[in-house]
């Protein structure tokens, strides 16, 4: 029998929830996460997610660097992050349990799954008495429940062994889970079937121990209530959730279908970059080429040819693949051809913190390269943004001819949140002109000059090649201005440089005033931020402000160049408080272009900023003398 939708216990109303689903890296917890994410997001609420798991493929089960997180925050109102602690934790082992307990906030809910709680279990991640039992747990709402066990059970009559029932758990969870929280079920079910649809009966032992999670809730006495969050009052449209990733990639197969250019991606897989391979190469029917290259170079290399020859070309990586690109994204510079770079950041240095947030490349992007090679660089700050801001990005290539950074994180890409789909009268024309005859004039009448400029953006032609007249060379050694020749002048290396940064100044024309949130007029103090610190520090403004004090925010998408008013925006406050997940690198900008003494916080834990402490940390700006 499928999950009975009939609730007879009581229902009591919430606002908002944060859950945080913990467990062995196997135990398919993102999974979990991920579809009672889906089925919130049908059900209308707002919500934002953050997923945590370990580098192994197969981190040692049982063991504190082995527990893999999901957490969900969901509410009846706009929300900006997935919660600075959880208010219930579903812990399946000992590990989950220590691993995530100082998070909890006393009198949180904790569900957790007694069936590994043995002595060997429990001496693994340094418990020498059962934390059930010696008071460890007095300050929560403890739900002791033997879930590994009751999914045994409902499966016992199948033909699965016990090792393979036992797999399941996760559903039995997810079951339990979604009837606490009134979640729809049908989506989940019909999953199930259509991801074992090859194997019967594993998806119906998946979809039996989801409906006994289910119809055990609703039958022990155990869990006397449940609950209910209404849907929040979203702008109308049509919806649907989204990871940062996929919007990244089908912000690109949209921009090349506005510009009716071909997409071409090269790449080689990298955490967290990865998915943006694996989700382009679903959409060769857009038009769309994927190259997985044997390295970083390769793939950029294959991207650099893809432009020159009239493609929309994008390479995608993390930090220490854009270490390995430089000398080529140097050479798309001195080529002046679009290019995007998307820098999907990652704890560093080197391998770092291969699965977990930071911000760390802010500089490497700006000046990661030898020579002068001025890169525009754009910046999401949410999941869903990031589809806009890489239309924005591929707008600045295209129209002024030039590689652009595209920075988003681990937090933006692996996080969801509801993404209204726009209207494709909503988005903007991104088609080019191509070269087709010659350009000179005068002397050069007859001759195409692949240096000529654009008066106003400064762009050069640009040529696909085999087009008849239009030959000319490429190469990383400096070009003469116009024709393009070989020129080891110092005066044309001195104006081409120069010409090249002014372009890249030039961007700023087109960028549009900075927004400044600043509700009552008032405030003395501006909270600046850039990429996924937008959600912490909305969510930590809005706190400041139901405190009774004043504080303006600021979010920076275009780093380089800055906006045009930016200077103009610092100038009116009497402080700068600039947060960031790493040491500063904003912050040092910000000083040496507009000499303002920002205050600088930084972080740099492989996790997001709580809003709770930069709403602490905001204030004591705003009330100290």
């Amino acid at each position: 029998m499928e999950a009975d939708s009939q609730m007879s216990k009581d229902v009591k109303q919430l606002d908002r929830v944060v859950i945080r689903i913990a467990g062995d890296s196997g135990d398919g917890m993102q999974l979990t996460g991920d579809r009672f994410t889906q089925e919130t997001a049908t059900f209308g609420n707002d919500l934002s997610t953050q997923p945590n798991f370990p580098a192994e493929i197969r981190a040692p089960a049982g063991t504190l660097a082995g527990v893999s997180s999901f957490q969900l925050h969901f509410a009846d109102h706009d929300i900006l992050t997935p919660g600075d602690r959880p208010d219930v934790l579903v812990a399946m082992n000992p590990a989950a349990l220590k691993a995530n307990l100082g998070d909890l906030p006393g009198g949180g809910t904790i569900i957790v799954d007694t069936h590994d709680f043995t002595e060997r279990a429990l001496a693994r991640v340094g418990w020498k008495s059962n934390p059930l039992e010696d008071g460890t747990l007095d300050a929560f709402i403890v739900h002791a429940v033997d879930l590994t066990q009751l999914t045994l059970d409902a499966l016992a009559d199948t033909e699965l062994s016990r090792k393979d029932a036992g797999r399941s758990k996760n559903m039995f969870s997810l079951g339990l889970l979604s009837w606490i929280y009134s979640r729809p079920v049908e989506g989940t079910l019909r999953f199930l079937r259509q991801k074992f649809a090859n194997k019967p009966a594993i998806a119906e032992a998946n979809i039996t121990a989801f409906n006994a999670g289910w119809n055990y809730g609703e039958t022990t006495e155990a869990f006397a209530v449940h609950y209910e969050i209404k849907p929040a009052p979203l702008p109308a449209g049509t919806y649907r959730n989204i990871t940062g990733n996929t919007a990244l990639a089908y912000g690109l197969v949209t921009a090349s279908q506005r510009a009716e250019l071909p997409l071409y991606l090269g790449a080689y897989p990298i955490t967290p970059a990865s998915d943006i391979l694996h989700e382009l190469s679903k959409h060769k029917r857009f038009g769309v080429r994927t190259f997985q290259a044997e390295d970083e170079i390769a793939g950029i290399g294959a991207a650099i040819g893809a432009s020159f020859g009239g493609a929309l070309a994008v390479t995608s990586s993390s930090g220490p693949g854009i270490a390995l690109k430089g000398e080529a994204i140097g050479l798309a510079v001195s080529l002046e051809i679009p290019l995007i770079i998307c820098d999907i950041q990652r704890g560093g240095p080197s391998t770092g913190l291969p699965t977990k947030t930071e911000q760390s490349d802010l500089l490497q992007a700006m000046y990661g390269r030898n020579g002068e090679a001025p890169v525009p660089i754009v910046a999401a700050q949410s999941p869903g943004d990031c589809f806009d801001a890489i239309l924005e990005a591929v707008r600045i290539a295209l129209t002024y001819r030039t590689p652009v950074f595209f920075l988003s994180d681990g937090y933006l890409a692996n996080g969801s949140e509801p993404w209204k789909i726009p209207s494709i009268d909503d988005l903007p024309d991104l088609r080019v002109e191509f070269a087709t005859e010659p350009n000179g004039t005068g002397e050069s009448a007859g001759e195409f000059l692949p240096y000529l400029r654009d008066p106003e953006t400064l762009a050069r032609p640009w040529a696909v090649p085999g087009t008849p007249g239009l030959q000319h060379r490429v190469g990383g050694i400096e070009k003469a201005d116009k024709t393009g020749n070989i020129s080891y002048d110092p005066d044309n290396h001195d104006f081409m440089v120069r010409t090249r940064q002014a372009k890249v100044d030039g961007i700023a024309r087109s960028i549009p005033p900075l927004e400044v949130d600043d509700p009552d007029g008032d405030a003395r103090v501006l909270a600046l931020g850039w990429g996924s610190t937008y959600g912490p520090i909305g969510a930590a403004a809005r706190r400041v402000r139901r405190a009774g004090y004043s504080v303006a925010q600021a979010h920076l998408r275009h780093l380089n160049p800055f906006p045009a008013d930016l200077g103009e925006v610092l100038a009116r406050y009497d402080k700068v408080v600039i947060p960031e997940m790493n040491l500063g690198q904003l912050a040092q900008l910000i000083r040496a272009r507009y000499l303002v003494d920002a205050i600088s916080v930084t972080q740099v834990r492989g996790m997001p900023f709580r809003a709770e402490e930069l709403a602490d940390m905001l204030t004591g700006v705003i009330t100290h003398d």
